[in-house]
């Protein structure tokens, strides 16, 4: 996806102000965008598909724009010097109904429907649809939601709920602030008829679910089950990396769950089956809160890092909960390892349509399972902690994570791990001599 994203600046903060109106239907809404100039700016770019634009404004100054594909070309009246601060503020009608569709796990995404509103999906590089944006995996910024609802519908968003202030026409405008920069494909807002569950989570930690009323029964039992998760995965990952942390219920028939940050979305179908299925996905999610949401990937070909890690960790939870043995799913993807290679290249040489695939989920679990039985249980835990720690609130990429796995063991793992992550074919598991894979029928 070489066009998302924009250079030339570095965003400061966004402001998003939603007039929610009904399901499907158009609303009101302007999104302003705080930015700092790092080079000198005649124009600049902001990723923004569709909606309907009205106006542009530099520093308050009306301005020339136009769409250019999924890009929104600005020319300010004057060039921006490098290093000013400016403002950006774009007016338009949101269109809930915009999505786009992809042939892998992300199936679609951008505006998803629900009875009484609305859920986000902006994964991979959606919230270009939802509001314009430096839609790019390692860019991250503060986010400051204003969303105004009819009476009997409530907002949700990333991060702490500021306000909730009824208008003189009755309508509500709830005010979140994200507390912590975000990643575009990270952004949440929903709306609808939500009841809020609030618990609390290791060393205080405020959690609170959101969840659509008819719903709050039915998912409990899992919902409630957060501050255990929270606690195994602090064993392994160290502290959980954010201020809050929540489950969004989606009242959807979208069969995606989606680690927004401090708000995981969770389709009701995932809470409402067996127990072991329940508490992999909500531990999946979670997980990327350490790796995917604090630790940001570098680029799209480090997605293997986000999502290696979040299944990992599902799989290894399950393991000691009840669920499939850990050995034995790392074997069976082993044994499948060079046809997901040869279909959806190596873990780290993604196509773009191949994005979301096996490859990049227990086939990139295979990969630390590998570096565990490489380097022993211990020195494995200690690269995960350290991995999470070191690059807390930032962006890292594969070439990091080698470095950083060599560092702590004492040698290098290069030659290890370049052709697990690279290789055409499936380097043979350590201390798995009996271990096969099939391979490649062409």
């Amino acid at each position: 996806m070489p066009l998302d994203g924009n250079g030339g600046y570095t965003v400061r903060r966004y402001t998003l102000d939603f007039d929610w109106r009904a399901p499907l239907t158009p609303f009101e809404a302007a999104a302003t965008v705080s930015a700092t100039a790092t080079q000198a700016l005649s124009r600049f770019d902001l990723d923004f598909a569709g909606n309907t634009l009205h106006t542009v404004t530099v520093d308050g100054v009306p301005v020339g724009a136009v769409r250019d594909g999924d890009e929104l070309v600005v020319t300010p009246a004057r060039p921006i010097p490098r290093g000013r601060a400016f403002t950006v503020r774009v007016a338009y009608t949101a269109d809930p109904t915009l999505q786009r569709r992809r042939s892998d796990a992300i199936t679609r995404y951008g505006w998803v429907p629900t009875p009484d509103g609305t859920v986000l999906y902006a994964q991979p590089d959606g919230a270009k649809m939802i509001f314009p944006a430096d839609d790019h995996p390692s860019l991250r910024a503060p986010i400051t939601f204003h969303i105004t609802t009819p009476p009997e519908l409530t907002a949700v968003a990333n991060g702490r709920l500021v306000e909730r202030v009824r208008r003189p026409d009755g309508r509500i405008r709830w005010t979140y602030d994200s507390e912590q920069p975000v990643a575009a494909q990270l952004v949440q807002m929903a709306i609808g008829k939500f009841t809020f569950v609030d618990r609390t989570g290791p060393r205080g930690l405020p959690l609170r679910d959101a969840v659509p009323r008819d719903l709050v029964a039915d998912t409990e039992a899992y919902r409630s089950l957060t501050p255990e998760h929270l606690a195994w995965l602090e064993q392994h990952l160290g502290p959980y990396p954010f201020g809050r942390y929540g489950v969004l219920v989606g009242d959807t028939d979208l069969p995606v769950a989606l680690e927004s940050q401090s708000l995981a979305v969770l389709p009701r179908a995932d809470l409402t089956g067996g127990r072991v299925d329940a508490e992999r996905n909500l531990v999946h999610e979670l997980t990327h809160h350490w790796t995917g949401d604090s630790v940001a990937i570098r680029r799209w070909s480090d997605l293997w890092l986000s999502e290696g890690h979040a299944r990992y960790y599902e799989r290894l939870y399950a393991d000691t909960h009840g669920g499939a043995d850990l050995e034995e799913v790392m074997r069976t993807a082993y044994e499948q390892h060079d046809q997901w290679r040869h279909d959806d290249g190596a873990p780290a040489e993604p196509t773009e349509p191949s994005l979301f695939r096996q490859i990049r989920y227990d086939g990139s679990a295979l990969v630390l399972y590998a570096l565990r039985e490489e380097v022993g249980e211990d020195t494995f835990g200690r690269i995960e902690r350290s991995w999470v720690k070191t690059y807390r609130g930032r962006a890292a990429g594969t070439q990091d994570f080698v470095a950083l796995a060599s560092a702590v063991a004492g040698r290098d793992l290069k030659p290890f791990l370049t052709p697990w992550l690279y290789g055409a074919h499936t380097p043979p598991m350590p201390g798995h001599p009996d271990w096969h894979v099939n391979r490649v029928q062409e």
